[in-house]
């Protein structure tokens, strides 16, 4: 009796000494709570974070206007090739994210795609200052075109860019939840602050991209403009590698696509076997966790209803009961299958915010081509570069981070009864329906703007319309706003909602509707434009936006807007929360 106390008492104090989520130090031992994770660790991400979007941003907030004027590109193709890239960018984390959660574990993937875009970054930047590889110009910024050798150099640089930007962008999010330990209540309570001080540090390296070196870049030169980004990448793998031990770190699980293509191939080949009334009859695993079947530390799934044809692939059958090896592809343990299921779940989710990136993309295409038509000097010496109106949107989400995280949680959590204020969902849709207001505005914006081109025939390319520019902010300030509700929310959704073998791939999902976003963005420019432009119109989209129709594109937008809000809340009435039972060990 005594002895098995004096177990007890060791496995507790174990419990309070290291992490019970499965996570190790940079030497692989178990994490030691008092020396690993939590704030001790996340100055390093939130500055690795924080320097990496300000490279990004640097180079993304004015690149329409650097392939118009320096490349030659018409407004409509810009924008399209804008929103390719961007897509790109926002596509490739699914690259990043299979690795981590596959093979690498994410501090590898981090470090390792990092590289590749200090690569690119440096190269953009040479692309931008060296002559021959720099596009000709003329005296005349409009004359600048590009040589298909310049063309395609500025090119690789991007993609490399947007291939180094997938390894980091699904993996710094989860990288940070990872330093709190789910098992640890106190710890766990903190993880929904790192959420929002995540994105609080995004912004505030957009701030300064957005602000500094958009301005740099239109008044002293490209060269310098993408070189202060390269280095912003550079300081931000600094940072990065500075945290090493004090990091948290978790183990890869093994291929999260084969743990899925198991369910569905187990349940197929069972597609005749009744699942049992008495679910406790389907296979699980009790004590030890076999790594076929499960991450260490991660957590069991309770079987819920639905999709209950993938139950099949948990029903032991007599020729899998009594064998000391299990066929994955074969038997399955409910976990797994409620990991496919929960996958599956999350998608029509996800597809909802598609619509809403759609609507952010436009911050760095037809908001700034539209300023650009405006009135942008301040003073009589001073002058704003359309692209730095983003610094409303910036602001926007710095000023509500810290109201939503100390003001509307407290208020909204006396009234819910909910710790978090509002539940995930209830935040996204909030973000939804504030976005249609944004591009409303953009639209009702340009309607007043093209009236006053009419009163005064400024409908030469070129023409500048007396209206101040900075009548675009409430447009900026609104997706502001949205963000912090929205993306935020997705970001936690995403990564609370995960299965543990697959968090980063999930991560990626979210990130996965900005790429889409951004399609959909291009494909509409392009349906639009063919469709508006027969007979010989200029169409809604022309180059010279005086004679054209933006505000039906915008208006377009709002309509979308609302019809997705509405699927959301259908999708959302329907969602089941995941629920997580013992800890796998």
């Amino acid at each position: 009796m005594a002895s098995n106390d004096r177990l007890i008492t060791d496995k507790e104090k174990e419990d309070e000494i290291y992490t019970q989520d499965g996570t190790v130090d940079h030497l692989g031992n178990p994490a030691n709570k008092n020396k690993t994770g939590t704030w001790k660790a996340c100055p390093f991400i939130l500055g690795n974070e924080c320097s990496e979007r300000l490279a990004y941003y640097g180079l993304s907030s004015n690149l329409v206007l650097f392939f118009k004027n320096r490349m030659g590109q018409h407004s409509a193709i810009a924008s399209k090739s804008v929103a390719d890239w961007s897509g790109t960018c926002y596509f490739t984390p699914l690259i990043g994210a299979f690795l981590a959660d596959a093979y690498l574990g994410r501090y590898w993937t981090i470090a390792s795609f990092s590289i590749i875009y200090v690569i690119g970054m440096t190269l953009l930047a040479l692309s931008a200052s060296i002559p021959g590889i720099e596009p000709t110009c003329n005296e005349e910024v409009e004359n600048c075109h590009a040589t298909v050798t310049q063309n395609a150099v500025a090119f690789l640089a991007l993609y490399l860019i947007a291939l180094g930007t997938g390894g980091i962008k699904p993996c710094v999010s989860s990288f940070g939840a990872d330093q709190f330990d789910d098992a640890d209540e106190a710890e766990k309570e903190k993880k929904g602050s790192f959420f929002n001080w995540f994105y609080f540090s995004v912004n505030i390296g957009a701030l300064v991209a957005i602000s500094v070196i958009v301005w740099i870049q239109v008044n002293v030169g490209w060269g310098l403009g993408f070189a202060i980004p390269a280095a912003a990448m550079a300081i931000a793998v600094v940072f990065f590698f500075s945290g090493t031990r004090l990091y948290r770190q978790q183990k890869p699980g093994g291929s999260p696509l084969t743990r899925i293509f198991q369910v569905v191939v187990a349940s197929l080949r069972k597609h005749k076997v009744e699942v049992p009334d008495d679910k406790r009859l389907l296979y699980e695993v009790e004590v030890e966790a076999d790594a076929e079947f499960a991450v260490v530390g991660s957590r069991k799934l309770d079987h819920t209803s639905g999709l209950s044809f993938l139950d099949k692939a948990a029903v032991v059958e007599v020729s899998d009961d009594g064998k000391d090896t299990v066929n994955p592809w074969r038997l399955c343990t409910v976990t797994q299958v409620e990991e496919l299921k929960a996958i599956l779940r999350l998608l029509p989710v996800w597809a909802t915010g598609i619509i809403f990136a759609t609507v952010y993309g436009q911050m760095s295409t037809y908001y700034v081509l539209q300023g650009e038509t405006m009135d942008t000097h301040l003073g009589p010496s001073f002058e704003i570069p359309p692209a730095s109106l983003g610094i409303f949107d910036t602001l926007s989400v710095l000023f509500w981070v810290p109201v939503y995280d100390r003001l509307i949680v407290p208020i909204a959590s006396k009234i819910t009864g909910n710790r978090r204020g509002l539940t995930q969902l209830q935040r996204m849709g909030i973000g939804l329906f504030i976005s249609i207001f944004s591009v409303f505005f953009a639209g009702v914006l340009e309607l007043i703007r093209l009236r006053i081109v009419q009163k005064h025939n400024h409908k030469a390319e070129g023409d500048i319309i007396p209206i101040s520019v900075l009548w675009q902010v409430p447009q900026y300030f609104i997706i502001g706003c949205a963000e912090v509700f929205t993306f935020i929310g997705q970001l936690e959704f995403f990564y609370g909602q995960a299965p543990h073998a697959m968090r980063t791939v999930c991560s990626a999902l979210s990130l996965l509707t900005v790429a889409f976003g951004q399609y959909v963005s291009s494909l509409l420019v392009t349906i639009v434009t063919k469709i508006t432009t027969r007979n010989g119109s200029p169409g809604w989209l022309p180059d010279n936006l005086n004679i054209g129709k933006l505000h039906y594109f915008f208006g377009l937008l709002s309509v979308l807007s609302f019809i997705n809000f509405v699927a959301f809340l259908w999708v959302a009435k329907f969602y089941k929360y995941k629920r997580t039972l013992g800890t796998l060990r």
